[in-house]
């Protein structure tokens, strides 16, 4: 068990990986979305705290806890992550993780928050930073949701599915909740494209997408013929890997994220998403 020190920065470990074969996103042990370029891997970010703490964006769910012990860790044979709070005052849980295109829409980030133990309020912020950061953008109250969009030349629009209310502070999407044990909230941010429609809105979409998205990965792994000692360690990097495999080209990006340096503040800064030719 790792506890996260109270920092702006986390270090690069304290970090689990999701993803639908057509981009990534990176989750804090602290319950925040650092990092997600959206939609592709190569696509500019919608959140990069991971880089820029104060203008980068994040998509953050955490409960009111004094001094929690952090943990993640991956439901078996899966890429669904699992963050563990665990206090005096009780045990929160959040599931993240993104359908992908055999299973539902893709692009999709679904986010899935229960008390274990206790009464526990929580507080959501949704802060998206369009084009790394560059671009403001308009925000709309709907019903359940709160959408975004880009006014930068992409206009990426984002909608924010939620089953607690939701307001709206400096365009910023913020919830504050309560939950009892065994009560759970739900959040979906999906791409929100002109005249298509909204899978989201379904009242199972997010137990549908969770069954449907643990079969794809276990039935996936499951075809593994490895079945020595190292099994759980072989299958996990299996996994991993998985999640860096382009859906449309079949190709391996060499990493999930960019610019980050040797040490915050250090010079040596390149853009790793891409394949390396020379390893290829």
């Amino acid at each position: 068990m790792v506890e996260v020190p109270s920092r702006e920065y986390q270090p690069i470990e304290n970090y689990g990986v999701i993803g639908d074969l057509y981009t990534v996103a990176l989750v804090g042990m602290d319950g925040s979305i650092d990092f997600f370029a959206f939609p592709h891997f190569d696509s500019p970010t919608v959140f990069a705290a991971l880089l820029d703490h104060a203008k980068g964006g994040r998509f953050q769910i955490a409960p009111q806890l004094t001094d929690a012990r952090q943990k993640q860790l991956y439901l078996p044979d899966s890429n669904i992550l699992l963050t563990r709070f665990l206090a005096t005052e009780g045990v929160a849980e959040i599931s993240d993780f993104m359908p992908v295109e055999e299973v539902e829409q893709a692009h999709n980030l679904v986010r899935r928050v229960k008390t274990v133990r206790g009464a526990l309020s929580f507080r959501m912020l949704c802060a998206p930073r369009f084009d790394y950061g560059r671009a403001s953008h308009r925000v709309e109250q709907q019903e359940g949701a709160v959408l975004f969009t880009s006014e930068g030349n992409d206009r990426t629009a984002l909608r924010l599915h939620s089953s607690v209310p939701l307001c709206i502070h400096n365009g910023d999407a913020i919830a504050e909740f309560t939950l009892r044990p065994d009560e759970h909230a739900e959040f979906v941010l999906e791409w929100a494209l002109p005249g298509e429609p909204s899978p989201a809105t379904a009242p199972d979409y997010v137990s549908r997408c969770f069954k449907d998205t643990v079969n794809f990965w276990r039935y996936w792994i499951g075809r593994s013929t490895y079945q020595g000692r190292w099994r759980e360690m072989v299958n996990r990097a299996a996994l991993s890997l998985k999640l860096l495999v382009s859906q449309p080209y079949g190709s391996l990006v060499a990493a999930p994220t960019f610019g980050l340096p040797e040490h915050v503040g250090g010079e040596r800064n390149w853009d790793y998403r891409y394949t390396w030719i020379r390893d290829a």
